[in-house]
């Protein structure tokens, strides 16, 4: 819960322009066909197997629209569902009901998608003692959000931006050499903060090696490269961590968990996370 807490301010802005996107001047349907002293109820249900996600946000939707709807939780965010399970409740103006459902199950559907893929994810290579990473791969604006449905469904987080890690790449090297480069960042970074390097090629291991980063990242190499560089980071003695990352998916990610790297990284799980299917069945 602590990325929610920790951005709380965020999160109620993101919502309320939310709701101004679809509801707009107001919803014309609603306002023509429900009486104003109307009431609904009904129940979210998980309609496949995944790991939920979202319900303070849907709280806060409805609370936004009208505080006197009433929700009910069944699950915690979490919680692994199966199709049928009822997630929660909900009571209230029917008005703000409908108003708020459609806000209400896109983050839902969303972020339990995402936790799903996460903890798919991290129990593949949970028994070789990897960590699971996020990356930067994700929605516009929702980076918090999704980042939270990651720590959500068991995995974790990598750097949340430009701003709190230090992530050398290849683009960066093209204007200095690594050792410069990693020098120069431990003279101006806040004690504590990591330098990460990412590395293409044996040859540029080596580089790495030598500029003692705390990470480094074997990005997009086969499994022969990935073998042969933890060789040579044996060989020297390198205590840095590493992550691998590049060409992983579910079919391939045990493979590669099985050399034992501290991480695996991929944008897989927050850029093409399936929606879990989740309804709001509704009646007076």
């Amino acid at each position: 819960m602590d990325l929610l807490k920790k951005n709380e301010k965020y999160i109620d802005q993101l919502i309320d322009m939310s709701l101004k996107e679809d509801i707009g001047a107001g919803d014309v349907t609603t306002d023509i066909i429900i009486p104003p002293a109307a009431i609904l109820k009904g129940a979210f249900k998980a309609k496949a197997e995944g790991v939920i996600c979202g319900l303070p946000l849907i709280k806060k939707v409805f609370a936004k629209i009208d505080k006197s709807v009433q929700i009910s939780f069944k699950k915690k965010d979490g919680a692994k569902v199966k199709n049928g399970d009822i997630i929660a409740l909900i009571t209230g103006p029917a008005r703000a009901i409908l108003m708020g459902e459609r806000l209400a199950l896109n983050l839902l559907q969303r972020l339990s998608g995402i936790a799903t893929s996460a903890n798919s994810f991290q129990s593949k290579v949970t028994p070789y003692g990897v960590t699971i990473l996020d990356t930067r791969k994700t929605t516009p604006m929702l980076r918090i959000l999704e980042k939270y449905a990651v720590k959500t469904g068991g995995a974790s987080n990598h750097r949340m931006g430009l701003y709190d890690m230090v992530l050398i790449k290849d683009n960066h090297i093209d204007f200095i050499n690594i050792e410069k480069a990693v020098m120069e960042c431990r003279r101006f970074i806040p004690k504590g903060m990591k330098i990460e390097v990412e590395v293409h090629s044996l040859e540029f291991l080596e580089k790495a090696i030598k500029a003692s980063p705390d990470v480094i990242m074997l990005d997009n190499m086969s499994l022969d490269m990935i073998d042969k560089a933890f060789l040579r980071l044996k060989e020297t003695k390198c205590d840095a961590k590493v992550e691998i990352s590049g060409g992983v998916n579910i079919d391939t990610i045990e493979e590669i968990a099985k050399r034992k790297p501290d991480y695996i990284s991929l944008g897989a799980i927050t850029h093409s996370a399936q929606a879990l299917d989740i309804s709001l069945t509704l009646h007076k």
